[in-house]
């Protein structure tokens, strides 16, 4: 069997594609209550997982822009690198107590990242076990 390559979607609507997505995302986001911020960009992530998932949106159609994108994600973390370098004296003054709130959340965020998959595991595996016993459990030709 042959397998056909697809073609890319042109950039011009790849672009448009990720523009109308975080369209739609700022639009969600200023519906959502105040008291539950949620980054416009975060929204468009899931929006765009959610209408691949779907397959809406074809990953042909997207895969060249957002990987230009993916290359200059570097490039996006300069702004942030000279904002913390403008304020040193905040790294001076409270330097120990960000560097402690950052290995902690990261440690945080690994653990609860362990257990959420080690719970998910046990989930798809106790569903996984009563389908089989389920299936185990019939009789050919019973009707029931």
């Amino acid at each position: 069997m042959k397998k056909e390559k697809t073609k890319s979607a042109p950039i011009l609507v790849q672009m448009f594609i990720y523009a109308a997505i975080l369209f739609v995302a700022q639009v969600i986001s200023d519906l959502m209550p105040k008291s539950f911020p949620v980054p416009t960009p975060v929204i468009g992530l899931v929006l765009l997982y959610f209408l691949l998932t779907v397959h809406l949106i074809k990953v042909e159609w997207v895969d060249s822009f957002g990987s230009a994108l993916i290359s200059l994600i570097g490039f996006m973390f300069v702004p942030s690198g000279i904002s913390l370098a403008a304020n040193l004296k905040i790294m001076q003054e409270q330097g120990i107590q960000l560097i402690i709130v950052v290995i902690a959340s990261t440690i945080i965020l690994l653990v609860v990242t362990a257990y959420t998959t080690k719970f998910f595991s046990w989930v798809i595996g106790k569903v996984t076990n009563n389908q089989l016993t389920i299936i185990n459990h019939k009789k050919v030709g019973d009707v029931k």
